[in-house]
């Protein structure tokens, strides 16, 4: 099976922002994103003696973007409610596992890209920024954040890139495995997933 990670062009929202300056969403989520900026720009931590701690420098710093509990429930869809709480808990750590862990692979490798904020839309306690990366080549891709309010925080639960949703994706990969081999057979191949990563 072909697993799927987050894309690279999600890392590279992270690296550079440009376009007008928004108050909310938008603010919230830079404000994390700095915090990023400055692990993967620091020099001292790019050392590959320093991998574990800036592995764990981001994982502490990612964990602030997204809504790990709610981007695993929207991903394991219908199959969600027939869980037991302790289930549940269980595959929301083995997600954020996989998610964590393809997130700083690939963060690690870009910088230099841009991305210009082309409208933020708030309904109620959900919003959506929409945007578009520009990479070095010139090349763009449109990168669209949808968030929920949790408290006074936005938290992103979902990423869409090109129309394509990232929990849409593993909603599709995980029912497939739940509906021809069973509940227990996708969270065996999360954690072998979570071995093969080696997360830190």
């Amino acid at each position: 099976m072909k697993w799927l990670t987050v894309p690279a062009v999600i890392a590279a929202y992270t690296l550079s922002f440009s376009g007008p300056a928004f108050a909310s969403v938008t603010a919230d989520v830079k404000k994390t994103v700095d915090q990023v900026v400055s692990i993967v720009s620091n020099p001292e931590l790019k050392k590959p003696q320093n991998e574990a701690k800036r592995r764990a420098a981001l994982k502490s710093a990612i964990s602030v973007i997204f809504d790990y509990g709610e981007m695993a429930k929207r991903s394991l869809g219908v199959h969600w409610k027939g869980r037991s709480k302790a289930e549940q808990k269980e595959f929301v750590d083995l997600f954020a596992t996989l998610l964590e862990n393809s997130y700083a692979s690939k963060i690690e490798s870009y910088e230099n890209e841009k991305i210009v904020y082309d409208k933020e839309t708030i309904d109620g306690d959900y919003a959506e920024v929409k945007s578009r990366v520009v990479t070095a080549k010139r090349d763009e891709f449109t990168l669209d954040y949808r968030l929920l309010k949790e408290g006074n925080r936005w938290m992103v639960y979902d990423v869409v890139i090109e129309g394509v949703s990232l929990v849409s994706n593993y909603r599709s990969q995980f029912n497939k495995i739940i509906t021809s081999q069973g509940y227990g057979e996708l969270v065996k191949k999360l954690k072998a997933k979570g071995e093969e990563i080696k997360p830190l």
